[in-house]
């Protein structure tokens, strides 16, 4: 499988190539796979640098915000111009041989199939509850799988969703929650380094589900604590009731 690698590449993924369970083939794959990450934010700078370094062929952002100075301390990919475009800017210098389709727009009802459809998985490193609802409802309704991620404060917590497999958000978190219940990160701050922890675990579990390796945390629930520096698994049943995914769903489109 050496012979379809450029003398560039042996050298950038030998420590993949040596590993028994990725090896030529697995590389390859990676190379081929195509990863969408919503969001280019606290989550999305680490999830997308490590997918790109890791030889992941072609990474979609979708992001529609400006870089502001107060994000600068936890998202070291962007320079001052928009999300999207800073991180294309970072990346391709990271890794040139990674394919970057950008989507300068905000994620939504009308646009969400059309986006998702040509990926092998997904990624939510967005920051609220209306896009996380979306995402796995469109993913789920598309069986398309997800990896889902939040942050806040000293914490976080990471589940990836297979449809058809696994527990879906809904399963977890039926309806969105009241206003004020969770705060935003700008309104309750979070620690710098959390959306590094979090996110490498995301990128982990998308690196493993293209390779088809290992044991995804499907079904279960990762929540670290950084002050207690703490890793609880939480087990996710899935619901029969389930609006998108149970035995009689109410949502069979994203118009529902």
């Amino acid at each position: 499988m050496l012979g379809d690698f450029t003398e560039e590449q042996v050298k950038w993924y030998s420590s993949h190539i040596i590993l028994q369970e990725v090896g030529g083939k697995g590389q390859n794959e990676l190379l081929s796979s195509k990863v969408l990450c919503i969001g280019t934010g606290e989550l999305g700078c680490s999830i997308i640098q490590y997918l790109a370094v890791a030889g992941v062929g072609t990474i979609g952002v979708v992001d529609y915000d400006e870089v502001d100075l107060s994000n600068l301390q936890r998202q070291a990919m962007h320079d001052g111009m928009s999300n999207v475009e800073s991180t294309k800017k970072y990346v391709s210098k990271l890794n040139p041989n990674v394919e970057f389709i950008t989507y300068e727009q905000r994620i939504n009802p009308e646009n969400i199939f059309n986006i998702i459809s040509d990926y092998d998985i997904v990624v939510d490193g967005s920051d609220n509850f209306e896009i996380h609802y979306l995402v796995n409802d469109a993913c789920v309704i598309a069986k398309i799988p997800l990896s889902y991620g939040s942050i806040s404060r000293f914490g976080g917590q990471v589940t990836t969703i297979w449809p058809g497999e696994s527990p879906c958000y809904r399963c977890l978190f039926e309806h969105t929650p009241p206003a004020g219940m969770f705060p935003s990160c700008q309104e309750a701050g979070v620690i710098g380094v959390i959306p590094g922890i979090i996110g490498l675990i995301q990128a982990t579990e998308v690196i493993k589900y293209l390779l088809g390796r290992g044991e995804l945390l499907t079904g279960r629930l990762i929540s670290y604590d950084a002050l207690n520096m703490s890793f609880d698994k939480i087990k996710i049943c899935k619901n029969p009731s389930c609006s998108v995914c149970g035995e009689s769903p109410s949502i069979t489109s994203i118009e529902d």
